[in-house]
């Protein structure tokens, strides 16, 4: 297991987590703002009360190893907020040794702090182990069938 510290991340963290986000969206050729934008982008949304980043450190040198982003918003099917799991990244050399679980331990343990009734995570029916790191977790998949395909229906408006 990798040494790591996890933390929640502060406004101060936005260009570190944007970077992150970044490199996870490069790695896997999605459409991605720039490092800048996106932390530009974190500097507002970590001050909001509705989102939280866990950041894993190395804690010999502070170095980042990996983030998940979570948004909770109300739902009237529960007396708390439902949690999304927006991004789970970690350094490509760095997967295989702990800190996914470390970052998805924590993840749980903030929202359930914030009283958050589920936690939601989209992930593609081809991405066979990212879906058996989540089951590992005791997620379960909620679709028809042990494969699904995930769709995303989008309209931009600006």
């Amino acid at each position: 297991m990798a040494p790591m510290t996890v933390r929640l991340a502060t406004p101060a963290d936005a260009f570190v987590v944007g970077g992150l986000l970044f490199d996870f969206n490069t790695e896997f050729e999605a459409p991605t703002p720039s490092a800048a934008d996106l932390g530009d982008r974190f500097t507002a949304l970590l001050a909001r009360t509705d989102v939280l980043v866990v950041l894993a450190e190395d804690p010999a040198t502070a170095a980042p190893t990996g983030f998940g982003y979570l948004t909770l918003r109300p739902t009237p099917y529960g007396d708390g907020p439902l949690a999304q799991l927006e991004e789970l990244y970690v350094l490509p050399s760095l997967r295989d040794q702990g800190v996914g679980t470390a970052l998805i331990t924590r993840a749980l343990s903030e929202v359930r702090d914030r009283g958050a009734i589920e936690m939601h995570i989209n992930v593609d029916e081809v991405d066979v182990d990212t879906r058996r790191f989540y089951e590992r977790h005791g997620f379960t998949n909620i679709e028809p069938g042990a494969d699904y395909r995930m769709l995303c229906y989008v309209q931009e408006l600006a």
